[in-house]
């Protein structure tokens, strides 16, 4: 890990502990008021890896500010996010949670309307720029990585783990979403620039549900690209059946250089073993927490929306060994 690196991610981990600070300290003063009531969407099931410290963090957040906590999980289906959104501002909640996958002409005229209710709306994972321009004031925020930075970043980390110029790549993601493509344009640019001959494959509906019906289609890739050196995505329970999808199309670590994201068992295992050379951290943890603790400070001190760029760490075979504690407890 470069020196830039080391020192951005310190940065970030610094900024979201002063953070975390902030909301405690205030939190140690907060006046007496009745319990508040937030609705969040989780995003994929409960706890699944792409998930599962989301939920440590919105849930830690929630028992240290008194919020009685309801979680909506939607398997990463848009229309289901919608559906939930719709069913939160019937509940007339104090806030709501929600994530940009919909995008924001199908998100603008809900938010509109809790707004307009005196819900407070924030949001984690997948930006919403528009929206959180035009609401920011009313504590509109934002809580995820820079999709694009961050698939680019891991783009970078699987040249330098051993690609050459002229290379096959393949770049498996949700292409058929465009807020869903952005973190795997990243990786396929980064690749691109590198001098790659880079495919795409999208990831559909069924296999973002079940990511292990993932492994079919791309040992078939595999058997029919002999020469494929490297795949990229950005899905984390993708990420997570790689290893196995490798094995199944007989190839040693090393044979395929593989970068993905997040940090579910599979995947850590996954980066131990050699068969995943980087994956790309969000601190979902944060994500939980931060849009949280973001409503009860816009609730009692009208905090405005804040913009927290939580995704700056690569995890790779040679730091991996450091933080697997908190991974398998579920904190990263």
């Amino acid at each position: 890990m470069g020196k830039s690196l080391k020192r951005a991610i310190l940065f970030v981990l610094v900024g979201a502990v002063a953070t975390l600070g902030v909301f405690a300290a205030a939190q140690q003063e907060m006046p007496a008021a009745k319990q508040i009531t937030i609705y969040m969407q989780m995003g994929g099931t409960q706890g699944d890896p792409s998930t599962l410290a989301r939920t440590k963090g919105a849930e830690a957040a929630a028992a240290a500010n008194n919020v009685k906590l309801f979680e909506q999980y939607s398997g990463w289906d848009p229309q289901k996010m919608i559906d939930q959104f719709k069913e939160a501002i019937a509940a007339n909640p104090t806030g709501i949670v929600i994530m940009g996958h919909p995008g924001e002409a199908a998100m603008e005229p809900l938010v509109d309307q809790a707004e307009s209710e005196g819900i407070i709306v924030t949001s984690g994972n997948n930006p919403l720029p528009d929206i959180q321009a035009k609401y920011e004031d009313k504590g509109f925020g934002y809580a995820g990585a820079d999709l694009y930075e961050g698939g680019y970043l891991t783009g970078e980390a699987m040249v330098k783990a051993g690609l050459q110029a002229g290379d096959q790549a393949l770049v498996y993601d949700i292409w058929h979403q465009q807020g869903r493509s952005r973190s795997a344009q990243g990786v396929y640019d980064a690749l691109v620039k590198a001098g790659l001959q880079v495919d795409k494959l999208d990831v559909t509906n069924d296999v973002d549900t079940d990511a292990s019906l993932a492994i079919p289609i791309l040992t078939a890739y595999l058997a029919s690209h002999p020469n494929l050196k490297a795949i990229g995505t950005q899905h984390g329970n993708v990420t997570a059946v790689l290893p196995k999808v490798l094995q199944a199309a007989g190839k040693k670590p090393g044979d395929v250089i593989v970068g993905g994201i997040d940090l579910s068992p599979a995947t850590v295992d996954g980066i131990q073993s050699g068969y995943i050379s980087v994956s790309f951290d969000q601190l979902l943890y944060l994500q939980g927490y931060i849009p949280v603790s973001q409503i009860v400070m816009t609730k009692l001190y009208q905090i405005p929306g804040l913009d927290i760029n939580t995704g700056k760490g690569l995890v790779t075979p040679q730091n991996v060994a450091q933080i697997k504690p908190l991974i398998d407890s579920g904190y990263r």
